[in-house]
């Protein structure tokens, strides 16, 4: 959604913008070609953070490689002695190279290692399968993965376990499919929820957004833009829930209660409430932007809010 973010961003001369997930450096590229700005790009998987070190020749004291999370842009960008930004964008979950590289365990097309880490540290999707115990395995595939079969799953995967340690993609994948097996009219394979919901587990995907929403919210002055790009629901209600909240449009308020006197006011406006699909055109070119939705905020003058439970909204508000 190149098109759309560079319209929702609105790069300017002179400008400083935050890529919080460089990947290949799709949006970087576009951004610094697009108006003579800096870009602070920022990655926390060490090869794409050598890309952003790679294209940085290319675009001289213009493009910052930061290595980190983008829920800690703001202390990353405080290295930098830069405190305001002018725009963000966050494209949110799996980049298109990690899934096409078996070696970091994100996709069952290929055998791989069961991995997943993008910051190649700390417990890999292996760790998760065969240390935790059933109920977590369980809560871990329903919650993240929206999976009806998460018990069936995780009952399988614990039973699995026990003939040896589960290592790979595929030995993941067929143990799913043994509960939910392959149909061919289904377009989407079964085993992919599972998939989805470890990565999120073992990355901390929504701790992460919600903490970049939050610095966002403080590093974007007036007339400051944020653009998020998701790709399944779990991530678009927390980004359209924080810009609601935040632009005063989550009704706070119930008519059987006192009117609130605490209400804050709004740190953002949203000037499409439904997000931004895809084009028809991109969708023909790229068959994963079919569930790909951008939203946007543009900063007002008012004070950031403190971290609330914006995350903690009605699902489908």
């Amino acid at each position: 959604m190149l098109e759309e973010v560079l319209g929702a961003l609105r790069p300017e001369d002179n400008g400083i913008y935050v890529d919080g997930t460089f990947g290949a450096g799709g949006y970087t590229r576009a951004i610094l070609e697009s108006a003579d700005c800096t870009v602070y790009a920022i990655d926390r998987d060490p090869e794409a953070y050598a890309r952003a070190v790679s294209m940085a020749k290319d675009f001289k004291d213009k493009l910052i490689p930061l290595h980190g999370c983008f829920g800690d842009m703001k202390t990353l960008l405080s290295t930098q002695g830069v405190t305001q930004v002018d725009g963000i964008v966050l494209d949110i979950g799996v980049s298109s190279i990690q899934l096409a590289t078996a070696e970091r365990g994100f996709s069952f097309q290929k055998d791989g290692p069961l991995d997943m880490r993008m910051s190649k540290e700390g417990p890999s999707a292996a760790d998760v399968v065969n240390t935790a115990s059933e109920k977590e395995i369980a809560h871990i595939i329903f919650t993240y993965g929206e999976e009806r079969a998460s018990r069936q799953i995780a009952k399988r995967i614990i039973a699995a376990r026990e003939a040896g340690p589960i290592k790979t993609t595929l030995q993941l994948a067929d143990i799913i499919h043994s509960v939910l097996p392959q149909k061919p009219q289904l377009r989407t394979d079964t085993a992919t929820k599972t998939f989805q919901a470890l990565r999120i587990h073992v990355n901390d995907e929504m701790g992460e957004l919600e903490r970049a929403l939050d610095a966002a919210e403080e590093l974007l002055p007036s007339q400051g833009r944020l653009a998020v790009v998701t790709f399944h629901s779990l991530e678009d209600w927390r980004v359209k829930n924080f810009l609601k909240q935040r632009a005063g449009a989550m009704g706070n308020n119930s008519r059987h209660l006192p009117a609130r006197q605490d209400v804050q006011p709004p740190t953002f406006t949203v000037v499409e409430t439904g997000g931004r699909k895809a084009s028809l055109r991109e969708t023909d070119i790229n068959p994963r932007a079919r569930s790909a939705r951008l939203r946007y905020g543009i900063r007002t003058e008012a004070p950031a809010w403190k971290a609330t439970s914006y995350q903690e909204g009605a699902r489908h508000a």
